[in-house]
């Protein structure tokens, strides 16, 4: 089935079907991204070590449907949870955008056409990455790039 051009415009995420909220994902990455949490600010560090089912060339998860029984911490998002956390969100996240009355960038492949227009555009994490296999979680601190990605 084709998907109706603009239909995160006409609905709010929880009338989504399940291939309408798989489409809005941009495909960047940065959501697998392992952060650092403040407890006492909730300040939100972004780090250069991804999740261990992270595949950093397709910026897709490796085991996408069962990466929560894989991965305990891996946060699914659903309507309800996105705006719950949005502190860790990418700004540039397509569910964090429609969530907060945004639209998508030009460079989102539900506008651009291209499934690789957020890599060409440099939005994507796409082949920097290191897996947390790589690293000790000691190192992690060390390993941060940014506090908005």
């Amino acid at each position: 089935m084709a998907l109706e051009p603009g239909f995160w415009r006409k609905k709010p995420l929880d009338e989504l079907s399940s291939e309408e909220w798989e489409a809005l994902c941009d495909g960047c990455g940065k959501c697998c991204l392992l952060k650092l949490e403040d407890d006492e600010t909730d300040r939100v560090w972004y780090t250069d070590v991804s999740c261990r089912l992270f595949d950093p060339e397709t910026c897709r998860c490796g085991n996408y449907q069962l990466r929560k029984q894989l991965v305990p911490q891996c946060v699914v998002l659903t309507p309800e949870s996105v705006l719950e956390t949005k502190n860790w969100m990418p700004r540039t996240c397509a569910y964090r955008l429609v969530a907060e009355g945004y639209d998508l960038y030009p460079w989102h492949p539900l506008i651009s056409g291209d499934p690789n227009s957020v890599h060409l555009a440099g939005v994507s994490v796409q082949g920097w990455p290191t897996p947390e296999y790589e690293v000790s979680e000691d190192e992690l601190v060390d390993r941060v790039v940014s506090e908005t990605i």
